[in-house]
C-alpha cells in the first residue's frame, strides 16, 4: 500500500461527515426563510393559498396539487418530468422563472445557497 495518500484518505474521512452535516441544513433557520414563503404557501397544512401547498413536496410532480390553478408552464414541466427533489427545488428556489420560464410565482428566488438548504431542510420535515 502507498501511503502518500493517505494524508489525503485522512482528509477526506474528516471532512466528510462535516460536509454531509452541513448539506442536512438546519430546520430552524429554515422555518425563519419560510416567512417570505408564507405569504402565499403553506408547509405544515395541506391547504392551497396564494401558491399551492408545500406540504408533502418532496416526490411529488409539478402542478399536481388538486385543486389549484397552476400555470400552463408548470403544468408543463410536470408533464416533462419535473419531479420536486432537493435538486430541482434548489433549481427553481435559485431562480423560478429559469427554471420554469412561464411560472406565474412572482417570487424572484432565493440567491443565499444557506437559506436554500435550510429551507429544504424545513419543507422536508412537512415531506414525511
Amino acid at each position: 500500500m502507498s501511503y502518500r495518500f493517505l494524508p489525503i484518505c485522512l482528509l477526506f474521512a474528516i471532512t466528510l461527515p462535516f460536509n454531509a452535516h452541513a448539506q442536512e441544513g438546519d430546520t430552524a433557520a429554515g422555518a425563519t426563510v419560510f416567512k417570505k414563503c408564507a405569504i402565499c404557501h403553506a408547509a405544515e397544512t395541506d391547504q392551497n393559498k396564494v401558491g399551492p401547498s408545500l406540504n408533502r413536496l418532496f416526490g411529488r410532480a409539478a402542478a399536481t396539487h388538486p385543486d389549484f390553478a397552476y400555470s400552463q408552464a408548470m403544468r408543463d414541466a410536470g408533464k416533462a418530468g419535473l419531479v420536486w427533489n432537493e435538486t430541482s427545488l434548489r433549481d427553481y428556489l435559485h431562480d423560478p422563472r429559469m427554471k420554469v420560464k412561464g411560472t406565474k410565482m412572482a417570487f424572484v428566488g432565493l440567491k443565499d445557497d444557506t437559506d436554500i438548504t435550510n429551507l429544504i431542510a424545513y419543507l422536508k420535515q412537512y415531506s414525511r
